[in-house]
């Protein structure tokens, strides 16, 4: 029988549960999927905690890759024994198998295996729309970005640099900062000591960078504003510390005529095509090995209150993922 982790009310890490799930057969336009590896995700916590509203009892987890088992009625492109990833559905990814429509799922290449599938397929996503559809930006461009060494930071100066572009990155540690410029940063500034502001405008003659990509929020917000040239773009797109303050529409002027955006990943892959272009472009990345996705700790589905845990203390480095048995 199939077994996932839930949660019949918010808190911290303790409140998830291993049960046995019903899964059944899939429906119109669905399939059955069996998971081979599942993608932990910061993000993951906001459902668990309530910062994002999820009806109760719920599921855990948005993003894993394994095997179609069954079709339903009117499924095209997909069969069983296919390789999927996925990201962005409805929770419940943390499970041994599930039922889910068939238009979340990814053709996942034979050459990249499940583990990294499911380990890049969200925080890849991410790196593509980041670096594809937010700016413009132009090889020698230098930009900032927060969390450089955690899992979407790694993909991120990997393929910043394929580019052209010079990375500006932050992390918490001097061995975070070595992992960071071993993956593509320029720069790397220790923000538990430095200042961050500062030490960009010194990295940048005085001008800042045109755009800061800050998935941290509220401790790295004034920071990120005081990073940015003159009609600068901040990128927020991520809340580690808590949800941004209050924008002050004056300082944005004040500061040189700031932009600031809050975009989500579902946004930049709900059209089938756009979704395809940003995969495709990332998967042929992976495959080629000219991105290298570092996975940093790996867990079985009953270790998800430690790998919570883990996630929440800051410590990790990469991305991580559960490893079931296939």
């Amino acid at each position: 029988m199939a077994e996932g982790i839930r949660f019949h009310e918010t808190g911290g890490p303790e409140v998830l549960r291993r049960e046995r799930l019903d899964v059944g057969e899939p429906g119109p336009g669905q399939v059955r999927i069996r998971h081979a590896a599942v993608g932990l995700n910061f993000a993951d916590t906001y459902f668990r905690t309530g910062l994002y509203p999820a009806p109760l009892p719920a599921g855990m987890g948005v993003e894993a890759a394994g095997v179609v088992e069954a079709i339903g009625p009117g499924v095209t492109g997909f069969g069983a024994g296919d390789r999927v990833t996925y990201t962005g559905s409805p929770l419940g990814a943390y499970s041994t198998e599930r039922v889910m429509d068939a238009a979340h799922l990814i053709p996942l290449p034979a050459g990249i295996p499940f583990e990294t599938g499911a380990a890049m397929t969200m925080r890849g996503l991410t790196c593509a729309y980041l670096l594809r559809r937010i700016a413009r930006l132009d090889p020698g461009d230098t930009v900032l970005l927060h969390a450089a060494a955690g899992g979407v930071g790694l993909l991120f100066t990997q393929w910043a640099r394929l580019l052209g572009l010079t990375v500006i990155g932050t992390v918490s540690t001097d061995e975070k900062a070595e992992v960071a410029r071993a993956h593509g940063c320029a720069h790397t500034i220790v923000h538990t000591r430095e200042d961050v502001a500062a030490r960009v405008r010194e990295l940048t003659d005085g001008a800042g960078v045109p755009v800061v990509y800050d998935s941290v929020g509220r401790s790295t917000f004034a920071s990120s504003l005081d990073s940015l040239a003159r009609r600068g773009l901040l990128v927020c797109f991520g809340t580690a510390s808590g949800p941004v303050p209050p924008i002050d529409a004056m300082q944005l002027a004040l500061k040189g005529s700031l932009f600031v955006t809050r975009p989500a990943l579902a946004d930049y892959i709900a059209d089938p095509a756009e979704r395809a272009a940003l995969a495709g472009e990332l998967f042929d990345h992976v495959a080629a090995g000219r991105i290298a996705v570092r996975i940093d700790r790996r867990y079985a589905l009953d270790e998800a209150v430690q790998a919570h845990r883990d996630l929440e203390s800051g410590r990790g480095v990469g991305s991580s993922v559960f490893v079931l048995d296939s």
